[in-house]
């Protein structure tokens, strides 16, 4: 093959290249850009002044904003929704690290079906464990009660800080551990002092996705949740079967705020492609 025949040939396969990677990028745009066209639609809409959402807005207004933050009912959903997520965050994350670090360090029989039966959850349509755990709590007693409701949120938020931790002690070599024990340290000291601050950007990540799922869980929230106990996401819910104005907007901008700030802190402590 001579010269001519061999820059004949690099120029079609550059062109073949040329139009794939054109390809490529095109259906990668749309996609992105169907998934970020909604979430611009819903901020844009929460700054209309007027009483209906409207796309694009004729102008800017905080209006909804002060709505929100000056409603009785809505400041009381959030602040309960915020004091169940501190209890559900601080519950998890303390029951996830300790069933992460004993699966990672101990063997037994059953181990793997053990893991998949705590991140089963994951995979369980919510809608079926919020029937579940409807009769369940009614039979125990606990139905529309804080506990049931913080247990459900449990029961959702556990599998993300076992996914987590999991991670940080599979990056974590055993050997310090059994350095620091054989100097003298119990199992206990070695634990805290040199096992949890070397997986704690795998706690940390957890106890984020476990604060953001229990911030939004609405699915078992439903079944289980009191009128005098409403989180906000079962709040709007309701508020939209009966009404629909842009507060509801203004709401899911918090929302969204809360998201992006939970993959920033994720990203900048064990990073999105190792829990992902």
């Amino acid at each position: 093959m001579d010269d001519r025949e061999m820059t004949g040939a690099s120029a079609r396969r550059r062109r073949r290249f040329d139009g794939w990677t054109l390809l490529v990028w095109i259906a990668g745009g749309a996609v992105y850009l169907f998934l970020v066209v909604p979430v611009l639609v819903i901020i844009l809409s929460a700054f209309s002044p007027n009483p209906y959402p409207e796309f694009p807005p004729t102008e800017f207004s905080l209006r909804w904003f002060r709505e929100v933050f000056q409603s009785e009912p809505w400041m009381r959903a959030i602040g309960f929704s915020l004091w169940l997520m501190v209890i559900v965050t601080a519950l998890t994350v303390a029951l996830g690290t300790t069933a992460a670090y004993g699966i990672s360090r101990l063997e037994f029989r059953g181990k793997q079906a053990l893991l998949s039966f705590m991140l089963s959850p994951l995979m369980i349509p919510q809608v079926v464990m919020g029937i579940a755990l409807l009769y369940l709590f009614t039979a125990m007693g606990i139905i529309r009660t804080m506990a049931g409701l913080v247990i459900g949120h449990i029961l959702v938020s556990f599998p993300y800080v076992i996914r987590t931790v999991g991670v940080s002690l599979s990056n974590l070599d055993p050997k310090l551990e059994r350095a620091s024990m054989s100097l003298g340290a119990g199992p206990v000291q070695t634990f805290f002092r040199i096992t949890l601050p070397l997986i704690r950007p795998g706690i940390v990540a957890g106890g984020v996705f476990s604060a953001v799922t229990s911030f939004g869980e609405v699915s078992i929230s439903l079944f289980v949740v009191s009128p005098s106990n409403m989180t906000v996401p079962v709040r709007i819910f309701n508020y939209i079967d009966q009404t629909f104005d842009p507060s509801v907007n203004a709401i899911s901008v918090l929302f969204i705020a809360v998201a992006v700030l939970a993959l920033i802190i994720i990203e900048r402590t064990i990073g999105l492609t190792k829990v992902m």
